[in-house]
Order: C-alpha cells, then sequence, then structure tokens
C-alpha cells in the first residue's frame, strides 16, 4: 500500500454516528445547491461519469448499491437530456469503460452485470480516465462510489486538481467509515468543487435521493433539481434542506 501523506485534518465526528451522516448530507445538499447550472438550453445533452469501486470489499452490500444506482439513472431520464458512462475497476488491474449511454434502462442493464473481485483500489485511473473524457468533450459532473484508497493522496490530488480546472465536479460518495479512504475522497471532492458524502446500509434511501440528485443537476442543472426535490416524500424533505 503506498505511503498516504494527506494532511487533511481529521473529522471531529465520529465515522459512522449518525449525526456525523447528517452533516455530510447537510453539507453536499449545500454545495449542490451553490453550483451553477450544468447544462443550458440549446447547448446539447448533460453527460455524466459514474466510477464506481467493483473490489471484493464492497461484495457485502453489493446487490443493494446497484439497485440504489441503477434507480438514479431512471430518475434522472425522467428528465431526458443525460447521457452517462459508467466505468469500474475491480481484480488485478483490470479498469473497463462503456459507451456513453442516452437510455437508462440500457445502463441499468449494464450496471447489473458487474460482479466484484478481489484487487486494490485504481482511482488513479479513474481519475486520468475522467480527465481525458473531459478533454474531448464537457463532462458536467462525475459520481463516484467506492470505500477504500489504497494509493498515494498527492498524486491523486494533483490529477483531481487538473479536473478541477476543467470544471468537472466530482462527487464522492463513500461506502463505510474507513478514515483514510474519507480524506482522500474530501480532498478530491474540494478540488474538483463537488461534494463528499458518506453512506452505509442503513442510508440507502438517502443515498438514492442523493444520487438522483446529481443525476438530475447533470441533466438539467439547478433549475430541474429544484423541481425534483420539489416532488412528493423525501423530495420534499430535500428541497426544505436546499433552502
Amino acid at each position: 500500500m503506498a505511503e498516504n501523506k494527506a494532511k487533511v485534518p481529521a473529522a471531529t465526528q465520529e465515522p459512522g454516528s449518525v449525526q456525523s451522516r447528517k452533516d455530510d448530507i447537510d453539507q453536499f445538499l449545500a454545495t449542490v445547491n451553490s453550483m451553477p447550472p450544468a447544462a443550458h438550453k440549446g447547448l446539447g445533452r448533460g453527460r455524466l461519469i459514474f466510477a464506481m469501486d467493483a473490489t471484493m470489499s464492497r461484495q457485502p452490500t453489493w446487490d443493494q448499491a446497484l439497485q440504489t444506482q441503477a434507480e438514479m439513472f431512471l430518475e434522472a431520464g425522467k428528465i431526458g437530456g443525460l447521457d452517462v458512462q459508467l466505468l469500474y475497476f475491480r481484480g488485478f488491474n483490470e479498469s473497463r469503460s462503456s459507451k456513453w449511454v442516452s437510455d437508462p434502462q440500457s445502463l441499468a442493464r449494464l450496471m447489473t452485470k458487474v460482479d466484484c473481485r478481489g484487487g486494490n483500489t485504481q482511482i488513479a485511473r479513474v481519475l486520468k480516465h475522467i480527465r481525458r473524457e473531459s478533454n474531448k468533450k464537457r463532462v458536467n459532473a462525475v459520481v463516484y462510489v467506492g470505500d477504500a484508497m489504497e494509493e498515494n493522496i498527492d498524486q491523486l490530488c494533483q490529477t483531481a486538481g487538473e479536473i478541477g480546472l476543467l470544471g468537472v465536479p466530482m462527487f464522492m460518495f463513500q461506502e463505510g467509515g474507513d478514515m483514510i479512504a474519507e480524506r482522500a475522497f474530501r480532498e478530491i471532492a474540494r478540488l474538483t468543487r463537488g461534494a463528499y458524502c458518506r453512506f452505509d446500509r442503513s442510508s440507502a434511501k438517502q443515498l438514492r435521493e442523493l444520487l438522483s440528485a446529481v443525476a438530475v443537476y447533470a441533466a438539467g442543472g439547478h433549475k430541474a433539481l429544484v423541481e425534483y426535490a420539489g416532488k412528493s416524500g423525501q423530495g420534499r424533505l430535500l428541497l426544505e434542506q436546499l433552502k
């Protein structure tokens, strides 16, 4: 494992506490709410890269996570205007990306074909892929879902800073409470002007809402996000936090 040299202050709340998760969600929503529109009329469809860690440590919650993640695209598909690329890593030096997909059903089917395999994290490859795709054509947002970081954080931050200069916010979702991963994910989110949020098995519904919010934001900008939050149920609660 590469030495972690991060100098980011540790969280003051216990990683797994309910209050800590609530603070993360509140901060996440506030960040998304303050961002400028990701897509404007006349400038084409929104583009979102969805990257995920598919290593063996995520196996216990993998099926539930796939369902939650697939539902975010179905929600975003209701407003249209979003192309998504799936990116994942697993096993020994295996990293794959899909073609850009506009049909949320197709993407959901792609995701269900991915299973977990043992191996180290490959976040550096994810970041380089994002940078490469963004240089080809505008990417409006990136979602990353993972539970660990086993690489040199300074090297990751260098690439994350370059992604930030390209105007691509990264929304970092952490499963579990690993402190090394949290520090790295928070810093990547900061450098790209994105947001960080932690989740666990008890927060599947909140994760689904937040993932859907990012997808809706990438497709239609702030206005579409407010309209999404104004729907029934949890959407109304999200709208209250956005104000």
